[in-house]
C-alpha cells in the first residue's frame, strides 16, 4: 500500500501526463487503480490538494490541475515583479500599458524578477496605481553575479552586479568556495531574506579577479543565464553528425546546384545560413531565397534540439557570439560555404515589375553556392560601380545589378504601403587582445545590406502568407498596433514643432508614422522626433496569431531565414518540411496545435535577454572605453530629456547623462509635454535634438553609465 504522500504525488503525477484529460474523482481512482475501500482517503487527499492550491474542481465535478500562474481571486492581479535598489518596485502585467507601484513595505519577500499576485490598494484620483504583493507564485532568480566583499572571519557579503537589486547576498564562510576580496562570484541563492534580514546565497563559481580580463563579460553573461559551455550530450550529438550530405539526404528534393547563387554576409562572418539567386522570365524577376536546412540535422526532442529551444536565440556580443547551436553545426556542415553541396528549403518568388509577387514554391533543395561575398564587396560592384571589384566576380556582376534593380523596386513598393525605417544607427566597438576597447563608431549600413534585407523580409512574407491562408499552427512574427494613448501623446508633443499624424480612436496606420518620418527628414528635429516616434511603438514579438507587422505595414509576416540563431525560425522550417511531406495532418496538426504556443512566448522572452545582455556590454565597453577621455570636450545631440537631466549623444554613438544640477546659469524647470529643460529666470532651454557642447566628467563603472557637464563656452 502507497503511502499519503506517495500517493499524493501518484495523483500530480498522472495529472500532469500530458494525454490527461480533466476527469471525476472515481475516473481518477480507477485509473489510478485505487481500492474501493481507499476512496474517501483518495477524497481527502483530493481536499488537501485544493487547498494547497495544486489542483481545481470544476462545477461538474471534475478535477485538474490548476494553473500556478492563475489569480487565486477575480480581485489580484498576476505579473512579473521588477525591484529597484531603494527598495520599492514595480509589476509588469500582460495586456497592460502601465505597471503597477510596489511600495518597499508592501514588497514583502518578494524578489525581483518573481511571478507575483497582488492586490490594487486604493489610492487618490489622478495618483499612479499602487498594489502590494500577496503571493509569490513563482521564484524568477535563482543565481546571481557580483562581487565578493569580505567582512569577517565567519561571513561575507556578495555585492550584485544588478543595480535593480536592494540587498547585498550574506556568504557563510563555509558557503564561499574559498572565495577572496574583489573576486567576480556567481551565487546560488539558499533563502530571499526579507524586511529584516539579507538574502543568503552559496558560491558556486569563482569568475576570477573583477580586474582580470575578460571577467566583466563573463559576468554580463552569467549575471543574465546565459550559457557557453555545451552539455557533453549536446556535442557528442553534433559530433556524430557528418562533415558532408551524402546520397541518401538528397532523396526527394529538388537538385538546384547548378542555379547560381551566392552568399552575402559580414566578412566575418562564419554561419552562412542564407543565398540568393537572382533570374529573368521576360520582364519578371525570379528570385530564390535559399535557407538552411537546419531541421535535417536537429531532430525535435533531441538533446540538440532541447538545448537550442532553452537558449533561443544566439547572442551577439562584441568580443563574442554565444551560438544557438554547437559551432560542428553552425560553421560546418549547416553553414553554405562556397563550393560544398548543402541541405536547404528554397523560397523561390516570381516578382512582376512592380514588386508583386505573383507566384511562389517553396522546396526542399540541393544547393552549391558559387560565391562566398562580402557586403563591402557587393556595394563596390552595385553602389560604387567600382571596376576592379566588378573584375573580381565577372560572372556574378550582372546577376548582382539585376538585384538591385529588383531591391530598390521593393523597398520602393515596401515603401508605398507605409512600411517604417528608422534606421537608427548601431554601434561598431573595436577591441584589443586584452578586451580594452579600441574605437566606438556607428556601424554602416550600405545598400548590399539593404539588398539582403530586402530579399529576407520579401521570402518571410511570403512564407507567412502561404501559411496562415493554409490554416494550420505556424509561429508569426508580430508588432502590433501603437497604444492609442502613446500615440496621442506623440501628437500632442509633435504639435509643437508644427508636424501633425492622424489616427483614429483605436489605432493609427503605418502609412501615417512615414510620412512624419518623411516630414522631418533632414530639419533641426528629425532625430529629436525619429527617437519620440521610436518610443511609441511596441515591442515585436512572436505569437501563434497572425496579427501583422505594424513597423513593416504587414499583413502577414514570419521568421524564416535564421534557422542556426533564432529557434522559431527552426521550428518553422520543421512545419514547412511536413507540409511539402504530407504529414501535416492528424496527430502532427495536433502536436503543433499545443507547443507553438510555449514555443513562442519562450522564445520572445529569451530574444528579450539577449537583447539585453547585448546592450548591457555595449554600456560596459563604451564606458571603459571614455574613462581615457576624462576632461576632454565634444559636440553631441541631446537624445532624452528627464525631470533628473539630460542625456546626450556624441557622434561615437557614446550617451552620457547631465545632471540638472549641472546645467549652467539658471534654475531649470522640466516641462513634461514639451520634453524640455527651460530655465526659470533667463529662459535657456535644453530639448531633445539639440546640439550642445559637452565635457566628460566622470565614468561609473559599476553602474556602466557616464556623466557629462555643459561646457562653459556652449
Amino acid at each position: 500500500m502507497k503511502t499519503r504522500e506517495e500517493r499524493k504525488k501518484l495523483i500530480l503525477d498522472f495529472m500532469n501526463n500530458e494525454f490527461y484529460i480533466p476527469m471525476r474523482e472515481k475516473e481518477l481512482a480507477v485509473m489510478l487503480q485505487v481500492e474501493a475501500s481507499d476512496r474517501p482517503e483518495l477524497r481527502t487527499i483530493l481536499q488537501e490538494l485544493l487547498a494547497e492550491q495544486k489542483i481545481e474542481v470544476s462545477k461538474r465535478g471534475k478535477y485538474s490541475l490548476l494553473d500556478p500562474k492563475k489569480a487565486s481571486s477575480k480581485d489580484a492581479i498576476v505579473g512579473t515583479f521588477i525591484s529597484h535598489r531603494n527598495g520599492f518596485g514595480f509589476v509588469e502585467v500582460d495586456g497592460r500599458d502601465d505597471d503597477l507601484f510596489i511600495p518597499p513595505d508592501k514588497v514583502g519577500e518578494a524578489f525581483h524578477l518573481d511571478t507575483v499576485e497582488c492586490r490594487i490598494l486604493p489610492s487618490k484620483r489622478g495618483a499612479r496605481c499602487e498594489a502590494e504583493i500577496v503571493r509569490i507564485i513563482e521564484r524568477g532568480t535563482t543565481q546571481i553575479v557580483g562581487t565578493y566583499q569580505k567582512a569577517s572571519k565567519g561571513y561575507g557579503f556578495v555585492v550584485p552586479d544588478n543595480t535593480k537589486l536592494a540587498n547585498d547576498v550574506y556568504i557563510r564562510s563555509e558557503n564561499s568556495m574559498g572565495a577572496m576580496e574583489g573576486h567576480k562570484v556567481v551565487v546560488e541563492l539558499i533563502s530571499y531574506g526579507d524586511e529584516r534580514k539579507n538574502p543568503e546565497g552559496k558560491v558556486t563559481e569563482i569568475l576570477g579577479h573583477v580586474n582580470d580580463p575578460g571577467v566583466d563579460i563573463m559576468s554580463i553573461i552569467k549575471g543574465f543565464g546565459l550559457t557557453v559551455e555545451f552539455p557533453e550530450k549536446v556535442m557528442n550529438q553534433a559530433a556524430r553528425v557528418g562533415d558532408s550530405i551524402i546520397e541518401a539526404d538528397m532523396n526527394g528534393r529538388e537538385d538546384l546546384r547548378d542555379v547560381f547563387m551566392v552568399t552575402i554576409d559580414g566578412e566575418d562572418a562564419k554561419d552562412l545560413d542564407d543565398a540568393v539567386s537572382l533570374s529573368m522570365e521576360g520582364e519578371n524577376y525570379v528570385l530564390g531565397v535559399h535557407i538552411a536546412d537546419v531541421s535535417n540535422y536537429v531532430q525535435e526532442n533531441s538533446a540538440l534540439d532541447h538545448e537550442a529551444i532553452s537558449r533561443g536565440t544566439s547572442v551577439y556580443l562584441v568580443d563574442r557570439v554565444i551560438p544557438m547551436l554547437p559551432h560542428r553545426l553552425s560553421n560546418g556542415i549547416c553553414s553554405l560555404n562556397q563550393g560544398e553541396d548543402r541541405l536547404a528549403l528554397s523560397c523561390i518568388m516570381t516578382i512582376n515589375p512592380a514588386g508583386k509577387v505573383i507566384d511562389h514554391r517553396i522546396v526542399e533543395s540541393v544547393i552549391n553556392v558559387n560565391h562566398r561575398m562580402n557586403y563591402t564587396s557587393v556595394n563596390k560592384i552595385i553602389n560604387l560601380k567600382d571596376e576592379e571589384e566588378r573584375g573580381l566576380y565577372p560572372d556574378a556582376t550582372p546577376m548582382l545589378d539585376d538585384m538591385y534593380k529588383l531591391s530598390k523596386i521593393i523597398r520602393g513598393e515596401r515603401g508605398k504601403r507605409g512600411s517604417i525605417d528608422f534606421d537608427m544607427p548601431e554601434s561598431k566597438i573595436v577591441l584589443d587582445e586584452s578586451g580594452e576597447p579600441l574605437s566606438i563608431a556607428p556601424y554602416e549600413r550600405n545598400d548590399a545590406h539593404k539588398l539582403i534585407e530586402d530579399f529576407m523580409l520579401m521570402a518571410n512574407e511570403t512564407v507567412a502568407e502561404h501559411y496562415y491562408w493554409l490554416q494550420v499552427p505556424f509561429v508569426y512574427r508580430t508588432h502590433d498596433n501603437p497604444d492609442p494613448e502613446k500615440i496621442q501623446r506623440l501628437a500632442t508633443f509633435i504639435n509643437n514643432f508644427g508636424f501633425h499624424i492622424r489616427s483614429g480612436k483605436e489605432e493609427i496606420h503605418p502609412k501615417e508614422i512615414q510620412k512624419l518620418l518623411t516630414q522631418i527628414e533632414g530639419t533641426p528635429k528629425e532625430a529629436m522626433i525619429s527617437r519620440m516616434t521610436l518610443r511609441s511603438m511596441k515591442q515585436a514579438k512572436y505569437t501563434v496569431e497572425c496579427r501583422g507587422h505594424f513597423g513593416l505595414a504587414a499583413r502577414y509576416y514570419c521568421h524564416f531565414t535564421s534557422p542556426i540563431r533564432r529557434y522559431p525560425d527552426l521550428q518553422i522550417h520543421r512545419i514547412i518540411k511536413d507540409d511539402i511531406r504530407g504529414r501535416l495532418k492528424g496527430q502532427k496538426l495536433a502536436h503543433y496545435d499545443k507547443i507553438l504556443f510555449e514555443i513562442s512566448e519562450k522564445s520572445s522572452k529569451l530574444e528579450r535577454r539577449a537583447d539585453e545582455a547585448e546592450r548591457e556590454v555595449e554600456k560596459l565597453k563604451k564606458a571603459q572605453y571614455m574613462r581615457k577621455f576624462i576632461g576632454e570636450e565634444y559636440e553631441g545631440i541631446i537624445s532624452g530629456v528627464t525631470e533628473y537631466g539630460i542625456y546626450v549623444e556624441l557622434p561615437s554613438t557614446v550617451e552620457g547623462f547631465v545632471h540638472i544640477s549641472k546645467l549652467p546659469g539658471d534654475y531649470y524647470i522640466y516641462n513634461e509635454s514639451t520634453m524640455e529643460i527651460t530655465g526659470s529666470r533667463h529662459g535657456g532651454k535644453y530639448e531633445l535634438g539639440q546640439a550642445v557642447k559637452i565635457k566628460v566628467d566622470s565614468v561609473d563603472m559599476f553602474m556602466r553609465t557616464i556623466d557629462f557637464s555643459i561646457s562653459e563656452e556652449d
